[in-house]
Parts: C-alpha cells; structure tokens; sequence
C-alpha cells in the first residue's frame, strides 16, 4: 500500500486526530441482588434439611428393643400395605 494513498484516507476519516476521553466518576448505576421471600425460605428448608440426619435413631433402637424382646411382629399384609400406601403418595 502506498503511504501517500493512506495519508489522503486518513484525511478523509480524520483518522489521525485523537480524540481525548473523559473519565466519568459516580455513575448512577450499581449492581444489585435482591433474593425473594420464596428464595430465602428454600435457602432456611435446605439448610434444615442438610442438618437433620438421614437415620432417625431413637425410631430404629425402638424397633430394635422390640425386635430383640419378640414383641416386634409385622406381617407380609402390613409391609405391603405400607409399600402401596408410600408409593400412592410419591404420585
């Protein structure tokens, strides 16, 4: 490219002048978060959920006791019961 063809468009777009920038300070936008009321009571379910153990304890050392003293009798009937009964409910 010939330098004098570059000079002559330069002219044309004035592309050889700079132009100075101006720092604007304070602008009137800021990012913000806002969490709904809905958003929040997930956020305390989760947690109390993360914080209750998976196993309830005294409910399994009950069945236990009563298992080991013979007292603990469920039929096939009541398990199956209970299978259809849970499974109603999760649809």
């Amino acid at each position: 490219m010939r330098i004098d063809a570059f000079n002559k468009i330069s002219e044309v777009y004035k592309a050889n002048s700079v132009k100075s920038t101006v720092k604007k300070t304070g602008s009137g936008f800021s990012d913000m978060l806002e969490i709904s009321q809905v958003g929040k009571d997930y956020q305390a379910a989760k947690q109390i959920v993360a914080r209750t153990p998976d196993i309830r304890e005294t409910k399994v050392n009950d069945i236990k006791e009563r298992m080991e003293a013979g007292t603990y009798n469920v039929t096939i009937e009541d398990v199956a019961d209970k299978l259809v009964e849970q499974t109603d409910n999760q649809n």
